[in-house]
């Protein structure tokens, strides 16, 4: 993991006390705040959820319980509830909006355990992808009604009906990956929403493995990576 260049930024190691839960901190500073959110968090609030989102717990890990505190954090982009992995936070406006602003400079991996196998080892998968009635998102060939967006993939290990992908994401659209994979005859393990449902999950097999951005501040390129959680090779190993 590269550091910034001024060392100084960097804050304490956050107290046990004060630790959210269903975030693991990878490391923060007076402009950022990098998390690994796990599986069944939401990023930020619901109709149905308030509390139980990184968002809360954040804003209130910053504010270490003092509910009068100025201290808060802002988004800067999402991952859905079902995946885990690396998301980053910042801490004030300016932070917020310089990453916002250079977020096509953005590189971000993913890990995805998917059912069966692709044809080809490594591709692309593109198309330009709208939401239907249902509020599912498909693809679709009309220009004008649908968002174009960009998928990577390559195999990684292969496994009797199993197959574990390391995913590039080029454009970040609502499910993207999710529906890319599915389209393409390889549902993501445990997606509900876009998948077979063939294989027996407690939880989807998608995971953000790593993010690089340069920093708000030092304008240093940063990368981040969260470890796969147990679940994924808990997985593979009954299906090898």
């Amino acid at each position: 993991m590269k550091q910034p260049q001024q060392t100084s930024l960097r804050v304490k190691p956050p107290s046990k006390r004060h630790q959210p839960k269903g975030l693991s901190i990878l490391y923060e500073d007076q402009d950022i705040l990098v998390v690994d959110k796990a599986c069944g968090l939401l990023t930020i609030s619901s109709e149905k959820e308030r509390d139980n989102t990184a968002y809360f717990l954040l804003t209130n890990y910053v504010r270490k319980g003092n509910s009068k505190s100025r201290n808060r954090i802002f988004i800067v982009h999402r991952l859905d509830r079902e995946t885990s992995g690396v998301i980053v936070f910042a801490k004030h406006e300016l932070a917020k909006q310089f990453l916002q602003d250079n977020w096509k400079d953005v590189k971000k991996t993913y890990t995805a355990l998917v059912e069966g196998s692709p044809k080809e080892e490594q591709g692309i998968i593109a198309s330009y992808l709208t939401e239907n009635g249902i509020h599912k998102m498909i693809s679709t060939r009309d220009e004008k009604n649908g968002k174009f967006a960009k998928t990577g993939y390559k195999v990684i290990k292969h496994m009797k009906h199993l197959s574990l992908l390391e995913i590039q994401l080029y454009t970040g659209r609502k499910h993207q990956i999710r529906v890319h994979l599915a389209e393409s005859g390889c549902p993501i393990v445990g997606d509900r929403k876009y998948g077979n449902r063939q294989v027996g999950s407690k939880r989807m097999g998608l995971h953000a493995t790593t993010l690089t951005f340069p920093h708000p501040r030092t304008r240093e390129p940063m990368t981040f990576t969260a470890k796969l959680p147990p679940y994924f090779a808990s997985l593979a190993r009954t299906h090898t």
